[in-house]
């Protein structure tokens, strides 16, 4: 069966490019950019796709779409990898740990990209056959998915997602075996906003707080009672969780502040809850601001929906596990945020855990300066999505 040929002749394509995609794995982790400073990520793709005879489209800043297959495809599908790293200090210790002062790669992006490039070059190397069957496949290297609001609709409006039929990606994970991915059908991510309250009133000196507006204790009362609050007035079923990672408020021991804020996210499992949440929070920022005379301004920055795994497209994940060598498990959903749920707005999909963790090895955690991944993730990586593209072709099989 072409098919199973095809699958064949993918594998061994990825196989022989092993030693090359971790050494550009390598490269990327070494020189780690931000959100939408993913410029020199973005030339190192488009020349080693140049380089396979694959024509790139930059999009508008950093990324790239390519094709590759048969240029008047009855079937397209899309394969997705962000490119961003974060701005944490990596505390890896390896010989290739990132050279850019307090940015890294702590959430795996790199190895999402090479994952995506090995698929596109192995698939451009069997290019007659994906002709053959009909098939187009899509690369999509989206920058900026570690902010919000992330590039993934950016790259829909310069054209990711015209004429797709189906869109898959994988995220790693790192409390799995490298050699299994993690599958569900249905949600498998949250829906995730950016929240800042900022607070304003009469600052002045901490020995009469009654001749002033005590900011700080409000800012306080915020942090705390605003999540209490909104765990009291929605369902727990909504799996609501609000979480402050800053909080600034003053410099002296001495002088209660004038302004001060706090920041964080908002995160979601029910899609909703979150779409009608936005009137309630702020009636709860009022109202637990109002007792301490301080002005508060809530800013709500609507991030992600979540991802959503149609069945379909899962079951052609687990189809494609088996030939590149990778056992499919089962996972749960998780109150992190992806972009790529906006991409499954435009066509059915799915996103899989890929597992990072070495046999017998430490269990690390994502957005941690510490993160190892084990690199024979990589050509796994680069394998599932190479098969779940052949595989998801409906006349062929």
């Amino acid at each position: 069966m072409l098919t199973d040929a095809l699958i064949a002749a993918v594998g061994e394509r990825v196989s022989h490019h092993t030693r090359e995609l971790l050494e550009i794995r390598r490269d990327l982790h070494a020189h780690p950019e931000l959100s939408r400073a993913e410029t020199r990520t973005t030339a190192v793709i488009a020349d080693r796709l140049a380089l396979a005879g694959v024509s790139a489209r930059l999009l508008p800043g950093t990324g790239l779409l390519c094709e590759v297959g048969a240029p008047d495809p009855d079937y397209r599908v899309a394969l997705r990898a962000d490119m961003d790293a974060l701005p944490v200090r990596e505390r890896t210790g390896l010989p290739f740990a990132s050279q850019v002062s307090g940015v890294c790669h702590a959430c795996g992006h790199d190895v999402h990209t090479v994952a995506l490039l090995g698929a596109i070059i192995a698939l451009k190397e069997c290019e007659d056959q994906l002709v053959e069957a009909g098939l187009a496949v899509r690369g999509i290297f989206q920058p900026a998915e570690e902010v919000i609001p992330g590039g993934a609709e950016e790259a829909i409006h310069a054209g990711a997602m015209e004429g797709v039929d189906m869109a898959f990606a994988v995220h790693c994970d790192p409390t799995l075996d490298v050699g299994q991915i993690g599958v569900r059908e249905g949600p498998l991510t949250a829906a995730c906003d950016s929240i800042t309250v900022s607070l304003h009133g009469r600052g002045g000196h901490t020995s009469r707080p009654q001749l002033t507006e005590d900011l700080t204790y409000a800012l306080a009362k915020i942090i705390t009672d605003v999540p209490a609050a909104l765990s009291r007035r929605l369902d727990p079923r909504a799996g609501a969780a609000l979480v402050w990672g800053s909080v600034h408020a003053g410099k002296a021991s001495n002088v209660i502040p004038s302004t001060g804020e706090c920041a964080g996210t908002l995160r979601m499992l029910d899609a909703h809850a979150w779409l009608t949440v936005g009137p309630l929070l702020e009636e709860i920022v009022q109202g637990v601001a109002a007792p301490y005379a301080v002005t508060a301004k809530l800013e709500r920055i609507k991030g992600v929906p979540p991802v959503v795994n149609t069945a379909d497209a899962i079951a052609v994940m687990r189809l494609a596990a088996g030939p590149s060598g990778l056992i499919s498990v089962p996972t749960q959903q998780s109150l992190g945020g992806e972009d790529f749920s906006w991409y499954l707005a435009h066509s059915p999909g799915a996103m899989v855990r890929l597992g990072t963790r070495t046999h017998g090895g430490q269990t690390y955690d994502l957005h941690q300066g510490d993160l190892v991944v084990d690199e024979e993730a990589v050509t796994l990586g680069a394998r599932v999505l190479a098969n779940a593209a052949i595989l998801s072709i409906p006349a062929v099989g």
